[in-house]
């Protein structure tokens, strides 16, 4: 396996890899034009929580980086992202990607039908209190399939928003984001990328899931 997220790598080496693929397989990158977005994929490091924009910054020893991919094929969209560790990362950096990435998974694992869609967020927000991380809200999970974003809204905190239940059929994302520091985030002036206020590293793990007759499927994957 190519190994995209070394030191030396930019982002826009990590960009330019995936549509390539993308393209080869006879699919599309959704997020390309989407509302004017610039580039394929999104590239967010250390301290950029989402939504960060490919560019010629070199990869660095110790970076945290998501990478964010939505695959348009053959009539249907497909979201996911990961949080890849560059180089030697410290403890407290690795502390915040596992626990993050555990947090997904706890989540996903609720998932059946019935559950109310708010149970999702209970989980998360349990989760990040548990290990001592601060909790993002800026930003939801989605209903995905046909479209790329659509209902049913996904929070990922302790809410009373969205109290409809889990029904077999129904495709959405879960996504939450975890802080080492602040959870309040700033817009840059792109009008995509966010960054906390304080400069802490964020980290986000991202899954389509299905729920099914007898619980849910993850879509996303990956089997090798």
């Amino acid at each position: 396996m190519i190994c995209l997220f070394k030191i030396g790598n930019s982002t826009d080496d990590i960009d330019k890899f995936v549509f390539n693929k993308i393209i080869s397989s006879n699919a599309y990158p959704s997020p390309f034009r989407y509302c004017g977005f610039p580039k394929s994929i999104c590239t967010s490091v250390n301290n950029i929580a989402c939504h960060g924009i490919p560019d010629d910054r070199a990869l660095m020893d110790g970076d945290i980086i998501n990478i964010d991919i939505t695959v348009f094929y053959e009539g249907f969209h497909g979201d996911t992202s990961r949080t890849f560790l560059v180089g030697n990362v410290n403890e407290s950096g690795r502390y915040l990607v596992e626990h993050n990435q555990k947090a997904l998974m706890n989540a996903i694992n609720i998932c059946e039908p019935g559950k109310c869609f708010n149970e999702i967020g209970k989980e998360i927000s349990e989760y990040a209190k548990k290990v001592n991380l601060r909790n993002v809200k800026a930003f939801i999970g989605h209903g995905i399939g046909e479209f790329f974003h659509g209902p049913p809204e996904v929070y990922h905190f302790e809410n009373d928003i969205n109290m409809d239940v889990m029904q077999p059929g129904m495709t959405f994302t879960i996504e939450p984001i975890f802080s080492e520091g602040s959870g309040v985030l700033e817009l840059w002036e792109d009008g995509w990328t966010t960054s906390t206020e304080d400069g802490s590293r964020t980290s986000q793990f991202e899954h389509t899931i299905l729920i099914t007759e007898n619980g849910c499927e993850i879509l996303t994957l990956d089997e090798k």
